[in-house]
Formats: structure tokens, sequence, C-alpha cells
């Protein structure tokens, strides 16, 4: 029996559309999970955690910083300092001898929210600001920052950085870093898209438990899948207009204040000139110089004797 060419037609045309139709459903319900933002724990599942962590200590004698003291003209609140290669973070491709740190261990409550775009439910965090520099604009800032938790599933902790001008107004969010059990968590999910360039521009997790100082009593735990570290990651950003400005990066818990993350930052650099360079002055004695004054002026007491003699 001979079948119409437009049946065929007809037939083939049905046959590709629904393929395409479940092709399609197929593709949504992926992209639908890859975008989707992490779900909030609910007030049980956040007091049932809380019942089965146990207390855990605060960071000590972290190598080469057991203070916790940022460097000289940095501002920290929370928790924050410097530190040596250490754990799970080396040093940094800057070839610094050390870097900057903030963690949520030992933070403050009501602090590391991003500045613009928080999420709500953070709870407590660390922020650290570089002091206020010059830059004309076409000028590039630069620096690198290693994203380290112990957090993982529904806990999505984050950490950021964002320019700021002299008047604390923001200007430029240049990364993000969010915890997630797959996939990259730079940016990370439902915060906003950072301005800088990133390199590499995709950090899956390094998973694991990271032994890292700043964690504190948390450094070699792991809550489920998703914590880790990235790595060291490159940002720079071309400011664009002239002012005077300072950086910012900040870290926070979300959802309780459990299971510690935290940022390592290294290398900030403004036009490709440290923000606070070492200084290569030697310090000066204060009793060295008052010899050294006195001396001159018996010195300078004998030239004029002698002259008066003469």
């Amino acid at each position: 029996m001979k079948i119409p060419v437009q049946r065929l037609y007809l037939k083939r045309r049905v046959g590709i559309s629904v393929v395409a139709l479940f092709a399609g459903a197929a593709f949504l319900a992926e992209f639908a999970t890859a975008q989707s933002p992490v779900t909030k724990p609910s007030a049980s599942e956040i007091a049932a955690r809380a019942r089965a962590v146990m207390p855990r200590p605060m960071r000590v004698g972290i190598p080469g910083d057991p203070t916790g003291t940022p460097p000289t003209g940095w501002t920290c609140v929370g928790n924050c300092g410097t530190d040596t290669a250490d754990g799970v973070v080396t040093l940094s491709p800057h070839a610094s001898t050390k870097y900057e740190w903030v963690s949520t261990n030992g933070g403050t409550t009501g602090v590391g929210a991003l500045p613009t775009g928080a999420l709500g439910g953070e709870t407590d965090g660390s922020t650290l600001a570089t002091p206020i520099f010059s830059a004309t604009a076409g000028t590039a800032l630069n620096f690198y920052f290693n994203y380290v938790t112990s957090d993982g599933a529904g806990y999505a902790d984050y950490a950021w950085a964002e320019l700021f001008n002299s008047s604390n107004t923001p200007v430029a969010l240049l990364f993000t870093a969010r915890t997630e059990s797959s996939g990259s968590i730079v940016p990370g999910a439902g915060l906003p898209a950072p301005l800088a360039t990133l390199t590499p521009s995709s950090v899956p997790i390094i998973g694991g438990a990271p032994t890292w100082g700043p964690l504190g009593g948390y450094s070699g735990t792991c809550f489920a899948s998703g914590c880790g570290y990235t790595g060291w990651v490159n940002s720079n950003y071309i400011i664009s207009t002239a002012g005077n400005y300072y950086l910012k990066v900040g870290v926070v818990n979300w959802s309780d204040p459990y299971y510690d993350s935290g940022l390592a930052v290294d290398g900030v650099t403004v036009g490709g000139v440290p923000i606070t360079p070492p200084s290569s002055v030697p310090a000066v004695n204060t009793w060295g110089l008052v010899l050294l004054g006195v001396a001159l002026l018996l010195f300078g007491m004998k030239a004029a004797v002698r002259g008066a003699a003469a």
C-alpha cells in the first residue's frame, strides 16, 4: 500500500518534534539544576546540626602568626592575620614569604556579608581592608586568593572581594566564591556577577577535609560534600576612574555558625606596585640621634674656639 508523501513528511516531523521535546525537557531540567541556588536549611535542620556539632576551639598556633595580627595599616573586623605555607594552602604564585587571611573561626556576628547582594541568612564572619591607595584611570588592581572551607552541602558559606572608594562606597565586586558540592564555585552560586578577570575562570573545589590553621578546630574536618579549597586564583581588574580606593575582602558563615571557612589573599598590587611594600629603612635608635647631636654640637664649639684664638 502506498502512503502519501505528505503523511510520510508529517510523520517524520512529528517524530522529530517528539525527540526535540524530550531533549529540550532534559536540557531544561539540567539547566535548572545547574542554576538553582542553594536552598536555605529549615529551622529544624539547623537545630539538628547544632545538636550534633561539638564545640570547636578557635585558631591556635598558626605558623608565622600566633597572634592573628593583620599587616600594618590594614583594617580587620573579626579574625584576620598572616600565615606562611600551612596545610593545603601553599605560598601563592606571587612569590611572597607569607599571605594574609580572614576566617569565620573567631569571627564577629553580623560581619562578613557581601556589601552588594547579600543573601540573607549570614551569621558571623570577618573582613580585612587594605590602606587607602591612589590610582589613575586604567590602572590594574591585581591579587591572588584561595578560598578554604570545612562546610558543605546545604550550609553554603562564601567569600568575596570588593573595591571601595575613599567615601566607603562600593565601586566593583571583584570575585565571589561559595561552597557547592560540584562544578565551579567561583563565582559563587546566587551571588552577583564579579567584574574582575579571574584566572582560571572556572574553579571547581579541590575536595576533602582541608587542613589549615585559620579554620581553628574545624581544620581537618568536613561537613558533607563541597568542603575543600580552590587553590590560588588570580583576580585582575582595571580601575576606570582616577581616585582614592581600598580593597576589602570578607568571608561569612551562612545559615549557622558551624564548620568554618576562610580566605587567603596575597600579592595585592596597584599598577604592579604593592599597596604596603615592606620598608627598607632600618629603625633608628633615639639615643643614637641624641649622641650624634651632642657630638656635632661639641665639634662646632671647638671649631668656634679655634677660630677665635686665631
